[in-house]
């Protein structure tokens, strides 16, 4: 049996805290959120220790003179220049390398998918691919009304055992359909959006609806205005049916309501942060939904629920009005049923915003015909394929590609220690939330482990800048390696969490596509916060795969993927959850 797969909980604890923070506490006011008295040669040689440098006492005695001047800059800056969520910072990350050519795509959207049978019954139809009931909507089948009280019945039913949605906008989204029923029997039709339910996660404002960021100081958050994801959907056509539920601060399934379920085995947690995402899409509960990824979270509760999540390229979709946790990290996509659906979705979010200063316009395009060509060359590692980290589904995807007349390609990438980019997320997101260590409100968390955020954001205030910088230099080093790797390959095939993928990729801005292939039997993951030791119940669950695209190279993803989907024929299962 296969070790269960890594969570971003699991590996962001393998980012490891700096040592020594027992010794700096107990130099600088241990529990206190400012200095506690005057800095000796004593505190520096202390702090040395967590610096990793080794001072003679001249030095030192020179270092106190300065430190004296940098401290107070620091006092002055937190007393004078409040920062919000939505300050990002004056650099900014661009996964363009200059003098690189990419791929412009031309186009718009063109599906490959089949015309649906006749409508089914409310379950089906409930579980039907995005694509499908847009089909049924335009052609007078469904209505947008029908199926809005189809997803709003679901929700009553079961959301109590899932913990998917933070906020249900029952009578928003009964209004939003009524209203596109209008619209679409008065001939003005908007697109395949157009009508479809929808759910957001709880990190994306929404004018005058609670935008509560998972977490209990901020469960009372009302947005005076939508994000441009929000106007976007809105724009064309869909229907808002809720907030869904993610881990506090975008970190795992636990809330402050409690945990996200998965709904193929509700004593587990779908994983995060875009648990009530993923969750109420593979559960029937909407259409789609968005997520957001700054490390995983798309990919990991994707895999967990049996979804599938498109991560986009750095840029592609602006996250103005969105909740910042990284800025030079943070990305949002959208989860569904079906490979296709992911690219209605994107093609409706794309386009730059000015209040996003890392978007930037970029066209997409997608043709069911063409995107999975047979010149697309698909790189992969054996050693990824290998041991009792891999599965069978693992190795019956490179099967399955090579079947299909895809050209597979060895590749090997350097044994660098890209594990050491996450210090990035670690400072990133400790500046974002300043302000809940300073004035010791992150006790309100309802997480307090040792790899939760409020013991993070701590320790990540013991981060050197210096070491900041230096691996902000091997980022570049490793996007320069990702590009010559993919001037060889088209996409790469890799389990969700082998060789490093999934930090790398999100390091160098490189889109995924994760998808379910299909069941396996696994022990059930252990509920966030508790001991790390794997619950010995096993049952079928969920199995995904990713496949990670060359720059703005989605089209292919998407292709690829949904031959994939085909083959495996996912669709056909759906999770048994029990009403409460």
């Amino acid at each position: 049996m296969p070790k269960p797969r890594l969570d971003r909980r699991d590996i962001l604890k393998g980012a490891g805290l700096l040592g020594g923070l027992a010794i700096a506490r107990a130099a600088f006011g241990e529990g206190s959120n400012t200095q506690a008295g005057p800095i000796s040669e004593s505190d520096v040689a202390a702090a040395e220790k967590i610096a990793g440098v080794n001072y003679t006492a001249t030095e030192r005695a020179m270092v106190l003179e300065e430190l004296d001047d940098m401290l107070d800059r620091v006092r002055r800056r937190r007393s004078a220049i409040p920062l919000e969520n939505d300050d990002a910072p004056a650099l900014t990350f661009d996964p363009r390398l200059s003098g690189k050519n990419y791929f412009q795509p031309t186009g718009g959207v063109r599906l490959a998918a089949e015309t649906p049978g006749p409508l089914p019954h409310d379950q089906s139809i409930a579980f039907a691919p995005l694509h499908e009931q847009a089909y049924w909507i335009k052609n007078g089948q469904l209505t947008s009304s029908r199926l809005t009280d189809i997803y709003l019945q679901r929700i009553r039913e079961l959301n109590g055992r899932l913990n998917a949605f933070i906020t249900v906008m029952e009578a928003e989204a009964k209004q939003q359909a009524y209203d596109a029923d209008v619209e679409i029997r008065s001939g003005k039709y908007k697109g395949p959006l157009h009508g479809i339910p929808y759910a957001l996660k709880d990190l994306i404002d929404t004018a005058g609806v609670k935008t509560t960021w998972g977490a209990a100081p901020y469960k009372d958050r009302v947005p005076e205005g939508d994000a441009v994801v929000t106007k976007r959907l809105q724009e064309a056509g869909a229907v808002l049916i809720g907030k869904a539920s993610m881990g506090a601060l975008a970190y795992g399934d636990l809330w402050y309501g409690g945990i996200t379920r998965n709904p193929w085995n509700t004593q587990e947690g779908a994983s995060g942060s875009s648990a009530g995402s993923a969750a109420a899409t593979a559960a029937g509960l909407c259409s789609f939904a968005i997520g957001t990824e700054t490390l995983g979270s798309i990919v990991s509760p994707s895999a967990r629920c049996g979804a599938v999540g498109l991560r986009p390229t750095f840029g592609r979709v602006p996250r103005t009005g969105a909740m910042a946790l990284c800025w030079s990290l943070d990305k949002i996509g959208p989860i569904c049923r079906a490979v296709e659906d992911t690219a209605l979705v994107l093609s409706a979010l794309n386009g730059a915003d000015a209040g996003d200063p890392c978007s930037y316009d970029w066209g997409f395009a997608y043709d069911g015909s063409t995107a999975a060509a047979g010149n697309i060359r698909i790189g992969y590692d054996p050693k990824w394929f290998a041991g009792e980290d891999a599965t069978d589904l693992d190795r019956q995807v490179l099967d399955t590609l090579k079947e299909m007349g895809f050209t597979l390609t060895e590749i090997s990438l350097p044994d660098l220690p890209y594990p050491t980019l996450l210090s990035t997320v670690e400072v990133e997101a400790a500046a974002a939330f300043e302000g809940l260590t300073l004035s010791g409100r992150d006790d309100e968390l309802i997480w307090q482990g040792k790899t939760a955020w409020p013991n993070t954001f701590r320790a990540a205030r013991f981060h050197s800048a210096i070491e900041y910088v230096q691996l902000d230099r091997f980022r570049r080093q490793v996007m320069e390696m990702m590009h010559a790797t993919f001037e060889g390959v088209d996409m790469i095939a890799c389990p969700n969490y082998a060789g490093h993928m999934l930090v790398i990729t999100n390091y160098t801005g490189h889109p995924s596509l994760t998808l379910p292939l299909g069941l396996i039997k696994r022990p059930t993951f252990p509920l966030t916060g508790a001991n790390d030791k794997k619950m010995g119940l096993e049952r079928p669950a969920p199995y995904g795969f990713t496949l990670w695209g060359n720059m703005f190279r989605e089209d292919q993803l998407i292709g690829v993927g949904r031959l994939l989907e085909r083959a495996a024929n996912f669709a056909a299962k759906r999770p048994e959850i029990d009403p409460i």
